[in-house]
């Protein structure tokens, strides 16, 4: 079992604190949007133990869970309750949460999920997905689950969310699953979201899913997985409205952060897009992205706001993807303030990533791609500037990059690659390729910022 290393518990435990009192150094990046759901007080508080909960790391406690959430959802205490986990590793199946409740970690808590996969809940598929992301069919319940949720937090002192990914990572590896692995975290249908102060680690699949969700805050946050976990993403927004992402350190195995909106047929259908997401003070490393759109973006993703990100071996700074068959739109995307250190690629756009659910999609749903706003990019040790390709019958347009400058090693390629791309640039290092062309006339890059 792959464990995580004191060295880097540590250091991601600090950086988080470091975070929340000297945001000032970094100029305007001290702005926030963690205000949009305020926290509230709550004057009920309960603890695990007091319903037989044993943290001894052996002891199964999910009948103690689902009967502290029972007694907060039938109660209904006023202003909501608080249930407690106190230091200790705290063993559990699947379990769902309940509206005006807070789940509080005290430093050395642990809630870690068992390890039988064969007794783990299934549920549908999410309707803009039309069956589970990995296999036809329904899928695995996530670990930590809420469904039609209003005001609820997960938060604490630092204490640990541990899904115990691996045996689910090596079904993978054989392919002997039968469908999709749980999240570790997915909130549906809910509305006032907060998950701060909790590390999150090891997750069987995603780790923090809020799906048709709005007002969202998540922030300093510690999500941790091996590099070769895979699809272990940190924070997927998926068709959710009002979303604040902020002051958190990701290290996993796929995208650190991704905004998504469904896929194919399923997702135009369901048509509920992404919008209004802000992204801050984010520093991580994976083979995949940093900072992702898509490729599921079929219900349109839109106004979304990406700064003061710092990435350290990454497959891909900003990676923006989607392919035929999506439909949608991915439009009025500002990035801004990214360092980018160890990186195959410093920034790519791509028409053509991603696989379908089934057969049944439609090759002439293009995605309308436009509006893509990328401004001071830092890049150190990057193999490939860039490369943005649109597709032939939906050229990505009104693509504008400026003040970029991706600095590469001595086997790097430092050009970019383009087609079917209409966009402009300005003070770019290497130089852009011919279809954004130099900023002249009445229309300014830099103006869009």
């Amino acid at each position: 079992m792959w464990r995580l290393s004191a060295s880097i518990l540590l250091f991601s435990c600090l950086f988080v604190s470091f975070l929340a009192v000297s945001s000032s150094a970094f100029g305007d990046s001290e702005a926030t949007c963690s205000g949009i759901v305020p926290l509230r007080y709550r004057k009920d508080k309960i603890s695990i133990t007091d319903f037989g909960g044993v943290g001894d790391g052996r002891k199964v406690n999910t009948k103690a869970f689902r009967a502290a959430i029972y007694r907060i959802q039938h109660l209904k205490r006023r202003g909501g309750t608080l249930l407690y986990i106190p230091p200790g590793v705290f063993l559990t199946e699947s379990f769902n949460l309940t509206s005006h409740m807070t789940l509080y970690l005290a430093r050395g808590a642990v809630i870690r999920a068992v390890q039988d996969t064969w007794n783990w809940p299934l549920i549908d598929a999410l309707p803009s997905y039309g069956r589970g992301r990995e296999l036809p069919g329904g899928r695995y319940m996530s670990f930590i689950h809420g469904d039609g949720l209003r005001d609820v937090v997960i938060t604490g002192q630092n204490g640990t969310i541990d899904g115990q990914g691996e045996v689910w990572w090596n079904m993978w590896r054989s392919r002997t699953l039968k469908f999709t692995r749980p999240n570790l975290i997915e909130l549906k249908n809910s509305k006032e979201i907060i998950i701060s102060n909790v590390i999150f680690q090891n997750s069987p699949f995603w780790n923090i899913h809020p799906v048709y969700c709005s007002d969202v805050v998540i922030h300093h946050v510690t999500i941790l997985a091996p590099q070769d976990s895979p699809n272990t993403d940190g924070i997927d927004a998926d068709s959710s409205f009002n979303v604040c992402i902020e002051d958190s350190y990701i290290s996993t195995g796929d995208d650190l952060v991704a905004i998504k909106s469904g896929w194919d047929e399923y997702g135009i259908a369901y048509g509920r897009p992404s919008s209004n997401i802000t992204i801050r003070r984010i520093t991580g490393s994976s083979p995949f992205a940093g900072i992702a759109i898509g490729s599921e973006t079929s219900g349109g993703i839109k106004n979304i706001v990406a700064e003061h990100i710092t990435l350290f071996n990454m497959g891909v700074g900003v990676n923006i993807k989607t392919n035929i068959g999506r439909g949608g739109y991915i439009k009025n995307i500002r990035i801004s303030n990214v360092y980018v250190e160890n990186a195959r690629y410093g920034i790519k756009l791509a028409g053509d990533t991603g696989d379908h659910p089934d057969a049944y999609y439609n090759p002439n749903a293009l995605p309308i791609v436009k509006g893509i706003h990328i401004k001071n990019i830092w890049g150190v040790n990057v193999q490939n500037a860039g490369s943005i390709r649109g597709l032939k019958g939906s050229p990505f347009t009104g693509i504008c990059l400026s003040e970029i400058n991706l600095h590469g090693s001595l086997n790097s390629y430092r050009t970019w690659k383009c087609s079917d791309v209409i966009g402009t640039s300005l003070k770019v290092s290497p130089w852009p390729c011919s279809e954004l062309r130099t900023t002249g006339g009445s229309y300014s890059c830099s103006s869009t910022f």
